[in-house]
C-alpha cells in the first residue's frame, strides 16, 4: 500500500483560505455541525495537484494535520467526499498513544514537527504493509542527525510557501518520487 501523510494549512488549505469557515452559511463549532462547514476551504488548484498525484500512484490519503482533533475520521472522510476528494483511510495517533523512543530529546524550537514525525512514524509502524510513503507538511519535519539524537523524516516533502502550498514549482514531482 501506498500512502500520503497529509497536511491541511499549509499544503491544501493555503493562506488566502485561513478564516473561510467563518463566512460559511451556518458556521457553528458545535461537533454536530458537518466538519465541511467547520473547517476553511481548500485551495481548487492544490486539490486538481493532489488529485493527479493520487489519480498517477493509487495512493491512500492518512490525516495528519492538527484538524484531526476536530471531527471523527467518518467526519473527515464526509469533508474530503464533499471538497472532491478521494476519503482519508485514517488519521495519525495523537502523542500520548505514541511509543517515543528512550532518551527522545525534546526541543522548544521544533516540538511541534517532532511531535508530527512521531505520530506518523507510529502510524507505520503499526501498519507494516505499507510499501511506499511519503509525508507532505509546511512544517519541516525532514530528517536532522544531531550530535546526541536523530530524529524526522526520510521520506519528506516540506511545502514552506503557505500561499502555495502542494501547487508550489517542483513539489509533485518530489512526492511522486517517494511513491511511485
Amino acid at each position: 500500500m501506498k500512502v500520503i501523510f497529509l497536511d491541511h494549512d499549509g499544503v491544501i488549505c493555503l493562506a488566502q483560505q485561513w478564516g473561510s469557515r467563518f463566512k460559511k452559511k451556518g458556521f457553528n463549532r458545535s461537533r454536530s455541525t458537518p466538519l465541511d462547514h467547520r473547517m476553511d476551504n481548500f485551495d481548487p488548484t492544490a486539490i486538481a495537484v493532489l488529485r493527479r498525484i493520487l489519480d498517477k500512484t493509487d495512493a491512500e490519503i492518512v490525516v495528519s494535520s492538527d484538524w484531526r482533533k476536530f471531527g471523527t475520521l467518518e467526519q473527515m472522510q464526509e469533508m474530503y467526499v464533499t471538497r472532491g476528494i478521494k476519503p482519508p483511510i485514517g488519521v495519525t495517533p495523537f502523542l500520548e498513544n505514541c511509543e517515543v523512543p528512550n532518551g527522545f530529546i525534546w526541543s522548544r524550537d521544533v516540538d511541534l514537527e517532532q511531535t508530527r514525525s512521531l505520530e506518523i512514524l507510529q502510524w507505520l509502524k503499526d501498519h507494516p504493509e505499507v510499501t511506499h510513503w511519503v509525508a507532505v507538511d509546511d512544517l519541516d519535519m525532514s530528517l536532522r542527525e544531531t550530535s546526541k539524537f536523530t530524529w524526522g523524516l526520510e521520506n519528506f516533502v516540506c511545502t514552506p510557501r503557505s500561499r502555495e502550498g502542494i501547487k508550489q514549482s517542483g513539489i509533485a514531482d518530489k512526492i511522486l518520487k517517494f511513491i511511485l
